[in-house]
C-alpha cells in the first residue's frame, strides 16, 4: 500500500491502561513505516474543571470537537481517520466532521462501552450481561454501574441510547476493529453489523525479546489495574494458602489501600511486594524475572489482555481465568494454565503446581514466545492494519 496520511485520535483516561499503550504503539508503527500521522488528543484531566451537565452534553455531542476536527481535516487532508477512544470528551461528533469531509472512519472497540455502561460486563463481583442488546440499558442505571452512580450511569445510558436510535455507529463508521473473535461475536449480539467488524489483535512494539532459557524466574507476577474486575481480590484470597511463593503486584488503582491492609493483616508483607507503575524497560525486566504471570481477571472484563501478550513476548507463561478472551489467548497446558474463573482455591492449586514444576513451566514459556511470534508481532499487525485501511479507503471511494 502507498504511504498515506492518517488522522489518529484518542481520549486518554485518568488511569492509564492498555488503550493508551495501543494508541502510542500504533502511531509509532505507522510512522516507522513511513506514513504521516497527525494526532487529535483529549485527556480526562479536563473533566475536573467541568460540571456534570457540561460533561454529559459533551459526551453526547461535542461542538468543540466537530469544529476543531473540521479545521484540522481541512488543513491536513488525511486519507483516513482512526479513532481509538472517543469517550467522553471527543464524542461521535468526530465522525460527522470526517463524513462531511469525505474521510473514511475506523473506530477501534477496545472495551464493550457500546454494550455495557460500565464497559466491563462486571457487577456485584461477577459477570453481568443484563444490558447486552438492550436500548436503553436500564439495568445499568438501576445498579449505578458507571462509577457507582445511577445519575452518572443515566448520562452514559442516554448517550448510548441516542446514538443507537440515530444509528450513528452503523452509518457514520466505515469499519470497527475488534481484537478477538470472542468480542466480535459479542458486538454482533449487541446489534453492530457483522460486515463492519474486522478482527486485528494487539501487538507488542518494540519486541522486548525473550528471556534466556537459563532464567527460571524468581516470583509470580501480576500486572494490571488494581480494580475489582481484574480479579485482585481472588488473587489475594489464593495467596492466603501460598505464603511461601513470592508474588509481585505491579500497577495502581482503586484497591491499593485494600491490598496493603491485606498484606499487613495476613503477615504477607515479605511474600507480596507492591511495586507500582514502572517504565516500559523496567516492566519488561519484571516479566522476564518472573517464573510465570497470573491473570485472574473476572468475567468478560478483558477485551484482549495486553498484559498476557506482553508476558508471551518475554517468554513467560500465563495462568489465566478459563473464560472469555483469556481462554482464547492462553492454551491450557501449552502456553500456560487455566483455572476456574472466580475460584481462589483452584487458582492456588494451579499456582502451586506451576511453582513446583519449573521444567514444564519453562517449556510453556518457550511455547508462549512462539505464540507471540506467530500472532502478535508488529510486522504481522502492520499488514493487518494496512488491509483494513485499504478496505475502508476503497469502500469510501466506491460510495462517492
Amino acid at each position: 500500500m502507498d504511504k498515506i496520511k492518517v488522522l489518529y485520535s484518542h481520549n486518554y483516561y485518568l488511569q492509564p491502561g492498555g488503550e493508551d499503550t495501543t494508541f502510542t504503539s500504533e502511531v509509532s508503527l505507522l510512522r516507522d513505516n513511513g506514513h504521516e500521522v497527525f494526532e487529535y488528543i483529549e485527556h480526562n484531566r479536563r473533566i475536573e474543571k467541568m460540571n456534570r451537565i457540561s460533561l454529559a452534553l459533551k459526551a453526547h455531542w461535542s461542538r468543540e470537537t466537530y469544529h476543531k476536527l473540521t479545521n484540522l481535516i481541512s488543513k491536513e487532508r488525511p486519507d483516513i481517520a482512526h479513532f481509538q477512544n472517543t469517550f467522553p470528551l471527543i464524542s461521535p461528533s468526530a465522525y460527522y466532521a470526517c463524513r462531511d469531509a469525505g474521510v473514511p472512519v475506523i473506530q477501534a472497540l477496545q472495551n464493550p462501552r457500546l454494550l455495557c455502561p460500565s464497559a466491563n460486563f462486571y457487577r456485584a463481583g461477577g459477570l453481568c450481561q443484563d444490558c447486552l442488546g438492550k436500548t436503553p440499558p436500564w439495568h445499568g442505571v438501576i445498579h449505578g454501574c458507571y462509577h457507582g452512580s445511577p445519575l452518572q450511569t443515566m448520562a452514559v445510558a442516554s448517550m448510548l441510547s441516542l446514538h443507537r436510535w440515530l444509528k450513528i455507529y452503523e452509518t457514520k463508521v466505515d469499519f470497527f476493529i475488534v481484537v478477538m473473535d470472542f468480542y466480535r461475536r459479542k458486538f454482533i449480539e449487541g446489534g453492530l453489523p457483522a460486515a463492519k467488524l474486522l478482527v486485528k489483535p494487539h501487538f507488542i512494539y518494540p519486541d522486548p525479546g525473550s528471556r534466556s532459557d537459563q532464567q527460571q524466574g524468581e516470583y509470580a507476577l501480576f500486572v494490571n489495574r488494581l480494580n475489582p474486575e481484574k480479579g485482585i481480590r481472588k488473587l489475594l484470597a489464593a495467596w492466603e494458602n501460598l505464603k511461601d511463593i513470592p508474588l509481585k503486584i505491579m500497577g495502581s488503582g482503586q484497591l491499593e489501600g485494600e491490598i496493603n491492609q491485606f498484606r499487613q493483616a495476613h503477615v504477607l508483607s515479605t511474600t507480596i511486594e507492591m511495586v507500582g507503575r514502572l517504565s516500559r524497560d523496567e516492566l519488561m525486566k519484571g516479566y522476564k524475572d518472573a517464573r510465570f504471570f497470573v491473570w485472574p481477571s473476572e468475567g468478560y472484563s478483558e477485551t484482549f489482555g495486553y498484559v498476557a501478550v506482553e508476558s508471551f513476548s518475554c517468554g513467560v507463561p500465563v495462568i489465566a481465568s478459563g473464560i472469555g478472551v483469556a481462554k482464547d489467548i492462553v492454551t491450557d497446558g501449552i502456553t500456560g494454565l487455566h483455572f476456574n474463573s472466580g475460584d481462589p482455591d483452584d487458582l492456588a492449586a494451579k499456582v502451586r503446581w506451576a511453582w513446583e514444576h519449573p521444567v514444564e513451566i519453562a517449556e510453556m514459556g518457550r511455547n508462549a514466545r512462539r505464540e507471540y511470534e506467530e500472532k502478535y508481532t508488529a510486522e504481522r499487525n502492520y499488514g493487518l492494519l494496512m488491509e483494513i485501511y485499504q478496505k475502508a479507503i476503497l469502500s469510501k471511494r466506491e460510495k462517492a
